[in-house]
């Protein structure tokens, strides 16, 4: 199936087979060290996927059948980097589809130049309902923290968070605890033989 056909529209069980067989190209077990200092035995390089153009047709596809769903998500977006290919994939897609939605990327600190933004893309409207993306759920806390700065400084409420990977360390029940929706395209289970 080549991306232009998930592109089209095709049967949303064929779209999750294919993904998660690219996904399973970037999956490695063993012990890595994650950027929160904490050690896992499933480690997932979501951009090796989600910056490759079929696989970000794939996941754009995805996540946008859930968004969606909702019928009331006006933004989505999540903090940068992880989510940043994510974003772009599902505005595009949305866009193509006719589908009204506000993009966003979330710094992880203030700019030190220019207008000193924590959130880019065009100005959210307080109230702005959204959702947060992200590669990969492991404790919750990059789209906790998205959540957080997307409140402080825009007044949009986050309803909902999704991942390409649920790592399984917590994390869902740590967002769901925070009130969000959390909808994970795959399991770690999923990979696991």
């Amino acid at each position: 199936m080549s991306g232009m056909e998930s592109a089209g529209g095709a049967d949303p069980a064929r779209l999750r087979e294919r993904l998660e067989e690219k996904l399973r190209s970037c999956i490695r077990l063993g012990k890595v060290r994650l950027s929160s200092g904490k050690e896992t035995d499933f480690y997932f390089d979501g951009r090796l996927v989600s910056l490759e153009p079929e696989g970000s047709v794939l996941i754009a596809d995805l996540m946008l059948r859930e968004i969606v769903k909702d019928g009331q998500v006006e933004a989505v977006g999540g903090l940068t980097s992880g989510a940043d290919p994510i974003t772009s994939s599902i505005g595009v897609l949305a866009h193509q589809r006719g589908i009204p939605l506000r993009l966003f990327y979330v710094r992880k600190e203030a700019k030190d130049h220019g207008m000193g933004k924590r959130i880019e893309g065009p100005p959210l409207p307080s109230g702005t309902r959204a959702v947060i993306v992200d590669d990969v759920i492991t404790t919750g806390g990059s789209i906790i923290k998205a959540r957080d700065i997307l409140r402080e400084d825009a007044g949009a409420v986050a309803v909902g968070a999704m991942a390409i990977i649920d790592r399984e360390e917590g994390g869902r029940e740590a967002l769901e605890r925070e009130g969000l929706k959390v909808v994970s395209l795959f399991r770690k289970r999923d990979f696991l033989p």
